[in-house]
């Protein structure tokens, strides 16, 4: 039997992380990003490779009013860099998917424009 350590690289084989992992690994990169700011959350995230890359789409719901852009700029970065620590994959594309926005009195917006 031959150790580890005398295989070369090239020989040893690879292993493949199932889509749907990477996407619960997307989802929580998402929701920690958002933590601490009131009325957010991860939905879920979806997949799709691309030779050696992935394209990552994440649902995410924003409190309102708040930076959007901002918000969406951080969940972004932190799926990106969060999917090739933990997967090795690089990621072509972050989308984040603005599915819902709750004001800030959490429930039922009242009759009328929210200012």
């Amino acid at each position: 039997m031959t150790s580890p350590e005398t295989v070369p690289p090239h020989e040893r084989g690879s292993t493949r992380i199932a889509d749907r992992v990477i996407a619960k690994i997307a989802s929580q990169a998402a929701r920690e990003a958002l933590r601490g700011a009131p009325g957010t959350d991860s939905r879920h995230a979806a997949v799709v490779r691309r030779g050696s890359g992935a394209r990552i789409r994440v649902g995410v719901e924003l409190g309102f009013p708040s930076d959007i852009r901002a918000q969406c700029v951080l969940v972004r970065g932190a799926v990106a860099e969060r999917v090739i620590e933990l997967a090795g994959l690089t990621t072509a594309e972050v989308a984040v998917e603005v599915e819902r926005l709750h004001t800030a009195g959490g429930g039922r917006p009242r009759h009328g424009r929210v200012r």
